[in-house]
């Protein structure tokens, strides 16, 4: 049995080997087609439509941070060359960061990503309620310490992060939490239903910017715009409003000062920068209260202390300007993909498909496609493990581990049980072709065909 070449590296016909090109492929390197249709299936070139879990690195993004990790490894609080290179970097970053958000340099912290930007903004609004009714008590002579238990409004389709923090609060007593349904009919949650909420005690509206799992944009400038003239009530504790931006960021406008938001989290690995984060913060210790989850030295002007991680950080002010500089382009090309995708299963799939991303009256993400193809043994989990090319997934990746339950999120969008269990989330990148559409689709019809047959 002779052997193929595959990227210059000779290898035998049996051993298993997956080659993933993200975006545009091309047949690998002195591999003929004869040889390239004769692999194994654990061989032929995968086809990734998973970018609402994550994204590879821009090729610019690889080269700021590489040039970091070589010529700006001192610490950036030295006074030498090599610290005070580390931090032009880190500076010029947070310009970056600020300028992708509609923001002001000094409105950017750095953190370990979106998990801890999140949290951080939970931590703040409880804790400025305590210090704030504490104040107001000694002003007015009582010390008792009873005071209502701060309130936080959320949604019940946020990420985790946002989700399990406020649950935590709740069951240690620290927070009332309301969770408000997103609309059956829109995916979306409601404006009034918000305000609605809204208690004497509300600290903090927590609402994401754009659904994971559906592409569904939430009205979060409609729901500042109305927090803020309650606010304006007198004698009133301010509520604070926060977004998490992390899959809108890359794919359509974000810009903190026309939402009105006080926080906006930040995540670099959905926009081709590394597994780092920020947060938007409108004043920070100013205008909008921001109080620290750990202690240590001063760097971010003490809110989150520990030594900046400059080639990180590097990478994310790279990824950070080539959104500014691009986006327009990024969300056509998206966008066009996505409708091709669509068009390609409804031709393919007919009255099979049911796509859980589509809203009367909702705005969409231009990448997100979200379908279940119906059919009794055509589960998501069991149709992505028969695919011999597409990489997707079913939903969330931080629910990955939750075993092979419907999504709690298009359950709540209105999905009937049985079409959310096979439920595929794909979401398209930068470099999808609709090569790229044409061969998953394909792909997904012989799984389809292969598993009615098993039947």
């Amino acid at each position: 049995m002779g052997q193929v070449v595959l990227a210059n590296v000779p290898v035998s016909p049996c051993f298993e080997l997956t080659v993933s090109i993200v975006g545009t492929r091309k047949l690998p390197d002195n591999l003929t087609l004869a040889e390239y249709v004769t692999l194994p299936v654990s061989m032929e070139v995968t086809i990734y439509m998973d970018y609402n879990a994550t994204s590879p690195l821009e090729p610019q993004v690889i080269r700021a941070i590489s040039e970091a990790l070589q010529d700006a490894w001192g610490n950036p609080s030295s006074n030498y060359i090599a610290g005070a290179k580390a931090k032009v970097i880190i500076n010029q970053s947070r310009e970056s960061v600020a300028r992708m958000v509609g923001g002001k340099a000094e409105d950017i912290i750095f953190t370990s990503g979106g998990t801890e930007a999140n949290n951080l903004v939970l931590h703040t609004a409880v804790e400025h309620f305590r210090r704030s009714c504490r104040a107001a008590e000694q002003g007015e002579g009582h010390q008792n310490g009873n005071y209502d238990l701060p309130h936080i409004i959320t949604s019940n389709v946020e990420h985790d992060s946002v989700k399990l923090v406020a649950e935590h609060l709740q069951k240690d007593g620290k927070a009332d939490v309301t969770y408000v349904p997103v609309s059956k009919v829109t995916a979306c949650v409601e404006v009034e239903d918000i305000v609605a909420a809204v208690r004497p005690n509300t600290c903090l509206i927590s609402i994401m910017l754009a659904n994971n799992e559906t592409g569904v944009i939430m009205p979060v400038q409609e729901i500042c715009q109305r927090i803020n003239s309650v606010n304006k009530q007198k004698d009133r504790l301010r509520i604070l409003l926060h977004t998490d931006a992390a899959q809108a960021l890359g794919k359509i406008p974000v810009d903190a000062c026309v939402l009105g938001v006080d926080y906006l989290t930040i995540v670099g690995h959905k926009f081709y920068a590394p597994r780092i984060g920020a947060l938007y913060v409108n004043g920070p210790g100013t205008r909008t209260p921001l109080y620290p989850m750990l202690f240590g030295g001063g760097q971010e002007r003490n809110f989150r202390p520990g030594t900046e991680n400059t080639p990180m950080i590097a990478g994310l002010g790279k990824a950070a300007e080539l959104v500014t500089c691009n986006l327009s382009d990024y969300e056509s090309h998206m966008r066009s993909t996505k409708l091709y995708l669509e068009e390609r299963l409804k031709a393919v799939f007919k009255d099979k498909i049911h796509f859980n991303s589509q809203y009367p009256g909702s705005d969409m993400l231009p990448n997100t496609c979200n379908v279940s193809i119906l059919g009794p043994t055509l589960q998501g989990w069991r149709v992505l493990s028969n695919c011999r090319r597409l990489l997707a997934s079913v939903g969330a990746a931080c629910h990955s581990g939750s075993g092979n339950r419907p999504s709690h999120i298009l359950l709540s969008c209105g999905v009937p049980s049985e079409v959310a269990a096979n439920a595929l989330r794909l979401s398209v990148g930068r470099g999808t072709t609709k090569a790229d559409v044409d061969a998953v689709v394909e792909d997904l019809r012989e799984t389809v065909q292969l598993l009615e047959e098993m039947d």
